[in-house]
């Protein structure tokens, strides 16, 4: 499974952006997809994920504001961000498993900064 992430950029706070995650390879075996990001100095920490099924599970610092859905007709995973805030710039990551047991496979980070 090949994950590529895009859509990262600068906003002012309180502005939006939309990350996309383009999954190719052997997708058939992937049964949740995920972001995470990466603060300087910081663990890689769960922002949201989603499932086949479509349960989703958010962070509870993005709960309201952050979407993440998936089109599965575009192999594409997406993160809606809205109403950003400084503590959002970050790193983010796509990622996706069979499940906990399974591999789990990573996308290149997106970087993402939000200016005060």
């Amino acid at each position: 499974v090949q994950l590529q992430a895009s859509g990262g950029g600068l906003v002012h706070d309180g502005g939006s952006l939309r990350l996309s995650c383009a999954a190719s390879g052997s997708i058939f075996t992937i049964n949740i997809m995920e972001w995470y990001r990466q603060a300087p100095g910081k663990q890689r920490e769960l922002v949201a994920s989603i499932t086949n099924g479509g349960m989703t599970n958010y962070a509870d610092s993005v709960k309201g504001r952050f979407t993440i859905s998936r089109d599965s007709g575009k192999n594409t995973l997406y993160l809606q961000m809205n109403n950003l805030k400084p503590e959002d710039t970050a790193v983010y990551y796509c990622g996706a498993t069979r499940g906990r047991l399974a591999p789990y496979y990573w996308g290149q980070g997106t970087k993402v900064t939000v200016s005060s």
